[in-house]
C-alpha cells in the first residue's frame, strides 16, 4: 500500500515539475532502443532498453507513462529493499527502513528520469536479495536464482560489478564463509550467470566492444590528479543525497517532549526488542562499506572520472545498515511516515508553483525550455506533405535523435554520424534506402562535423531551416534554429512503408 501510494503520488508530481519541459535524453533513448530488441545498445547492456520496449507496449509515448515508468521502477526497488530488510530486521524495522528509502531524492524527485542508473535501484538489491537467500539456504535451487540475478544486473550496466564484488568480499569475510563455499550455491549461480551473459558476451565481440570503447573515451583520465576535484564532487552529492533521509530519520525518533533524553534511549537501548539477523546484519554492513569505499578508490587507482550519476543505486542499504542500532518504538514509526506522506502532499501542492517560478527564471535557458518534441512534430509533417512512407530514420546527435525517436509520431530509428558505440538501431545503408531527416545545430560546437557528414551523405538532399520554441502559461521560450536535410527515400522503398496515424 505504501510503495504503490508512492508511486502514484510521485508519478502526480513530476507530471506537473515536468510539465513545461521535454523528457530527460535519457529517457528518450531508452524507448528508442526499445523499439528493437537487441543484444545491446552501443554504450550499454540491453535490459533497460527491453524494459522501456515492454513499457511502451502497453503504454503511449507520452510525458506522463515515462515518468509512471520511473516511479514503477524505483517503487520495485522499495519493494525488494522491504523484502532485504525482512531478512535481517524485524517488520517495524524494515518498514521503517523502507519509509527512510522512500525519503531518500533517489527514489522521488531524483529518480525522474527512467536509464540504467534507476533500473538498478531494482537489479543491485534484487542481487543482495538473491546472495542473502543464497547464503542462508545454500541449495542449488537458491543458487540459480542468484545466477539470474547477477545477469539481470550485468545486462543492466556493468557497474554492476561494483556490487557483486562487495558481495564476493562479504562471503569471503563472513564467519560462516566456508558452509557457504563448500555448498553448491556460489558454484551454479557463477555457471549460471556465465551461461545467461554468453549471448551479450557474442555481442560483445561483434560489435568489437563498443561500451568498453565508450566508457574508455569518455571517463578515462589523463592523471590522477585530474580525478580529485571528479571524487570530492562524488562524495559531497552522495552525503548531501542521504542527509535528508537520515536526517529525518534520527527526527522521527526523538520525542518533542524529551529530545535529549529520547534520543539517548534511541541509541543506547537498541538490544530491548531488537530482534537481528545478526549473520545476515554483517553481510549487509560489509556489503554497503565495500560498495561505499571501493568506486571512489577505484577510480583514483585506475585514473577514471568519477561521476556523481554512478552513486544512485548504490547506498539503498544505508538505512537498513544503522536501524538495527536503535531501539525503534511504534510511535518514531508513525512520525517518519507522517513526515513522508505531509512532505509528499506538500510537494504535490506547491509542484504547480514551482514549475512556474522554474520556467521564469530560467526563460531563457533551452535545458528547460529546450523545444525538440516541437521540432519532432514539424519534421514529422515536412517528411508527410513530401512522401507517402513514414519517417523511419533521423540522423543527428543522440541529443536530437532521440528526442525525434520518442515524440514523432512515426518514431524514426535514431542514426548518430561519426559514433563509434552506434546503438545499431539503424544503418546509413537503411537510411539511405529508407530516405532520413539530417538535422544539425548550429548551437552545438559539433556542428562542422554534422555538417560535414550531411555534405558527403546527403548532397542530394533538400535543405531548409527551421525555428522552434516552446510557451508555458504565457512564458515563451528561448527560439532554436535548425538545418534541417530532407533525403527522399529510394524507389524501391517509396511506397509500402506507410506513415503513421496521428495520435491525439
Amino acid at each position: 500500500m505504501l510503495v504503490t501510494l508512492h508511486v502514484i503520488l510521485w508519478t502526480l508530481i513530476l507530471m506537473v515539475l515536468k510539465e513545461a519541459q521535454d523528457i530527460h535524453m535519457d529517457v528518450a533513448e531508452g524507448y528508442a532502443w526499445g523499439q528493437k530488441f537487441e543484444l545491446g545498445y552501443g554504450k550499454h547492456p540491453p535490459l533497460s532498453g527491453w524494459i522501456a520496449g515492454l513499457w511502451f507496449l502497453l503504454f503511449p509515448a507520452a510525458d506522463w507513462s515515462t515518468y509512471a515508468l520511473a516511479m514503477a521502477t524505483v517503487g520495485c526497488g522499495l519493494v525488494i529493499c522491504w523484502l532485504i530488510a525482512l531478512r535481517v530486521v524485524d517488520r517495524s524495522r524494515a518498514l521503517f527502513t523502507v519509509l527512510t528509502l522512500a525519503l531518500y531524492p533517489i527514489f522521488n524527485f531524483k529518480g525522474f528520469k527512467y536509464n540504467p542508473d534507476i533500473l538498478q535501484l531494482v537489479t543491485l538489491p534484487l542481487v543482495v536479495l538473491a546472495y542473502l537467500n543464497a547464503f542462508e539456504k545454500r541449495s542449488w535451487q537458491s543458487g540459480i536464482w542468484l545466477g539470474i540475478a547477477g545477469a539481470l544486473a550485468l545486462m543492466t550496466k556493468y557497474w554492476t560489478l561494483t556490487v557483486i564484488g562487495a558481495i564476493g568480499i562479504a562471503a569471503l569475510l563472513h564467519p560462516h564463509r566456508m558452509k557457504f563455499f563448500l555448498s553448491p550455491a556460489p558454484w551454479i549461480a557463477l555457471v549460471a550467470m556465465i551461461i545467461l551473459m554468453l549471448p551479450h558476451v557474442w555481442w560483445l565481440r561483434e560489435v568489437d566492444f563498443a561500451p568498453l570503447v565508450y566508457a574508455g573515451d569518455v571517463y578515462a583520465l589523463a592523471s590522477r590528479s585530474e580525478t580529485l576535484n571528479p571524487i570530492a564532487s562524488y562524495l559531497a552529492h552522495t552525503i548531501a543525497l542521504l542527509a535528508l533521509p537520515i536526517g529525518l530519520s534520527a527526527l522521527a525518533l526523538i520525542d518533542p517532549r524529551n529530545p535529549v533524553t529520547s534520543m539517548r534511549e534511541a541509541l543506547t537501548s537498541a538490544e530491548r526488542g531488537n530482534r537481528m539477523n545478526k549473520a545476515q546484519a554483517l553481510n549487509i554492513w560489509v556489503i554497503q562499506a565495500a560498495v561505499a569505499l571501493g568506486p571512489p578508490l577505484g577510480a583514483f587507482a585506475f585514473v577514471i572520472y568519477m561521476k556523481t550519476d554512478w552513486g544512485i543505486p548504490l547506498f539503498f542499504l544505508v538505512p537498513l545498515v544503522l536501524v538495527p542500532f536503535v531501539n525503534l518504538k511504534r510511535l518514531a514509526l508513525f512520525r517518519l511516515a507522517a513526515m513522508w506522506l505531509v512532505l509528499t502532499l506538500l510537494t504535490l501542492a506547491a509542484a504547480p508553483s514551482i514549475v512556474v517560478y522554474e520556467v521564469r527564471s530560467q526563460q531563457s535557458n533551452s535545458a528547460v525550455m529546450g523545444s525538440r518534441s516541437v521540432l519532432a512534430d514539424r519534421l514529422t509533417n515536412e517528411w508527410h506533405s513530401r512522401f507517402s512512407t513514414r519517417w523511419a530514420v533521423v540522423a543527428a546527435t543522440t541529443e536530437i535523435g532521440q528526442h525525434m525517436a520518442f515524440y514523432s509520431v512515426d518514431h524514426p530509428a535514431p542514426y548518430t554520424p561519426g559514433e563509434t558505440w552506434s546503438s545499431g538501431l539503424a544503418s546509413l545503408e537503411e537510411a539511405k534506402r529508407k530516405g532520413f531527416i539530417g538535422v544539425c545545430d548550429p548551437s552545438d560546437p559539433r556542428v562542422p562535423t554534422c555538417r560535414s557528414w550531411m555534405a558527403s551523405n546527403a548532397a542530394t538532399a533538400e535543405r531548409i531551416t527551421i525555428t522552434t520554441h516552446r510557451s508555458f502559461s504565457g512564458i515563451i521560450g528561448p527560439t532554436s534554429i535548425w538545418e534541417v536535410y530532407i533525403v527522399r527515400p529510394s524507389s524501391a522503398a517509396d511506397g509500402p512503408d506507410r506513415p503513421a496515424s496521428s495520435k491525439g
